[in-house]
């Protein structure tokens, strides 16, 4: 009885994460919003300079 609880629940688990990928096929991982700097390559988290120290005014 158990066993069948869990299956259910994964089953209904994995038909939710398919649908919610066709639902928003353009966003990837983590809802990338920000743009990864083009030296370094990490992302920015804000509004400020990269902690690379590119973009510093």
């Amino acid at each position: 009885m158990l066993a069948k609880i869990v299956l259910l629940f994964l089953a209904v688990i994995a038909v939710l994460g398919i649908f919610g990928k066709l639902r928003l096929p353009g966003v990837g991982k983590l809802g990338r919003l920000s743009k990864p700097c083009p030296r370094c390559g990490r992302h920015r988290i804000g509004r400020g300079p990269c902690p690379c120290g590119h973009g510093k005014v």
